[in-house]
């Protein structure tokens, strides 16, 4: 077969499979007629995956600076973590973990609980981040009913927070793209300030609007404390508002606070945890433990559904009784997953074996540099960074959000590159494993693109608009 027949073949065979998946596939988080008409966003076929490259059926491949939705920490076909899990095929690949349990699921719990110093020594397993939000919930509603204080059965989220797209979870999140088509069915939460840095006045730092913040909690538990079950938080970085950052300090005053007012904290570590922050989890930053830490996205370095919420001794023998209904009443089909925990497990010796926080921070620095021409940029506003997390405003108006981000993403993926923004927010959380031509590639490519889109925006007063 001659080239230009094999390549007529690719492009056949690329066009069908994404008419089959617009023709079947429900794709998440998209809005489907985006895929259609002369103006179409692009749907990729991925064939393959190697390293920090993803490689579609034509054989172009894309940098993926995003890990994927945040989940792919050392690679896609990392080959510890596959050797990992061709080993637990042969051996289990899934038994259910009422009236049974299994290594993996053991040996996990137990490592994670070491990673704290055995404050938060019991686990309990799901498959997804919404679901381990809705576990906490669950259990801090539960756990105050079994103490005898039904009535603390309220939660507090902060401004711009999200927690996850189930019933519960969408309950405890302030972001009207996802909370508003749904009000009706969510029950009502308590929504105090974020401690978002960009909020900072002119001679203020990111610890002082920390500060404001938590005073705006405190009002609130004063009135409140009584009915208030948790207080649930993003630690450091507030990812789907738009990568807000915040000092550590913040975490230390929510957990002064709990303590005095005598209500739960609840950490979502879903994104930021798993070393994404600089420290394995995040809360580590401030030095305090939460009572409830949720982790999944990168626990099982990207390959398989695992989520799990992590908690006290105290909490866990709140449910420790002879009478079921003081029992935790929640399950899943797929809790504790033999593959999936044993993934998990490839994951954390990874990080032992090679030193990766450490590693992480000196790729940082690398990446920082290579971005910037960015944070210099006169059309950036808000350079950030919080362990091996970018993120930068476009000065763009409200109104070309959209576009910017449908634009950029469109563009960079010409550049070899997957970045998606969050409306005018460009982000960056790559695999921890770029090397110094992919970091100094993602540095140039990710200028290219950024002068590219703004160069097909008209500059205004006020911004720039489409």
């Amino acid at each position: 077969m001659s080239k230009a027949n094999r390549v007529g073949v690719e492009l056949n065979r690329t066009t069908d499979w994404v008419a089959r998946s617009l023709q079947s596939v429900w794709h998440p988080c998209t809005q489907m007629q985006h895929h259609a008409g002369a103006d179409a966003v692009p749907l990729i076929p991925v064939s393959h995956g190697r390293g920090a490259w993803l490689f579609d059926t034509e054989g172009k491949r894309y940098l993926d600076g995003i890990s994927s939705w945040w989940v792919n920490l050392f690679g896609h076909a990392n080959p510890r973590i596959n050797a990992a899990l061709k080993d637990q095929l042969d051996k289990l690949e899934h038994a259910m973990l009422a009236g049974f349990t299994h290594e993996p699921v053991i040996r996990l719990s137990e490592k994670l609980s070491s990673l704290t110093g055995g404050v938060l020594g019991h686990c309990f397993y799901a498959s997804d981040g919404a679901s381990a939000t809705e576990i906490s919930l669950k259990m801090s509603f539960h756990f105050w009913r079994n103490s005898g204080q039904p009535e603390k059965q309220e939660f507090i989220c902060l401004k711009g927070s999200y927690h996850g797209e189930t019933i519960g979870a969408l309950a405890v999140t302030d972001v009207a793209l996802f909370r508003d088509a749904y009000g009706p069915l969510l029950n009502h939460a308590h929504v105090v300030a974020s401690p978002d840095a960009r909020q900072a006045l002119r001679g203020e730092s990111a610890a002082d609007v920390a500060r404001h913040a938590a005073a705006d909690l405190e009002s609130c538990l004063q009135e409140r404390a009584g009915k208030i079950a948790a207080v649930i938080i993003e630690p450091l970085v507030q990812c789907a508002t738009g990568m807000a950052m915040h000092d550590p300090e913040y975490l230390r005053l929510v957990r002064a606070l709990c303590d005095k007012y005598q209500v739960h904290l609840i950490a979502d570590e879903i994104a930021v945890g798993c070393g994404r922050t600089g420290t394995f989890f995040a809360c580590e930053s401030a030095a305090i433990w939460p009572d409830f830490v949720c982790l999944s996205k990168g626990i099982s370095g990207g390959y398989l559904p695992l989520s799990l919420v992590m908690t006290r001794d105290e909490i866990y023998q709140g449910f420790y009784d002879t009478d079921v209904r003081r029992g935790f009443l929640h399950s899943h089909s797929y809790t504790g997953n033999p593959l999936a925990c044993r993934a998990a497990l490839a994951t954390l010796e990874i990080f032992e074996s090679d030193d990766v926080l450490i590693q992480n921070r000196l790729k940082a620095a690398s990446i920082t540099k290579a971005l910037q021409p960015l944070a210099q940029h006169e059309q950036v506003r808000n350079f950030r960074q919080q362990g091996m997390i970018w993120a930068f405003d476009a000065v763009v108006d409200d109104a070309a959000a959209s576009h910017f981000s449908r634009q950029f993403f469109t563009t960079a993926l010409k550049h070899e590159l997957l970045l998606r923004p969050i409306g005018n927010t460009v982000y960056l959380m790559p695999p921890y494993i770029l090397n110094d031509k992919e970091i100094s590639d993602l540095g140039k490519s990710t200028l290219s693109v950024f002068n590219q889109v703004i160069a097909g925006m008209s500059v205004t007063t006020t911004g720039i608009t489409a």
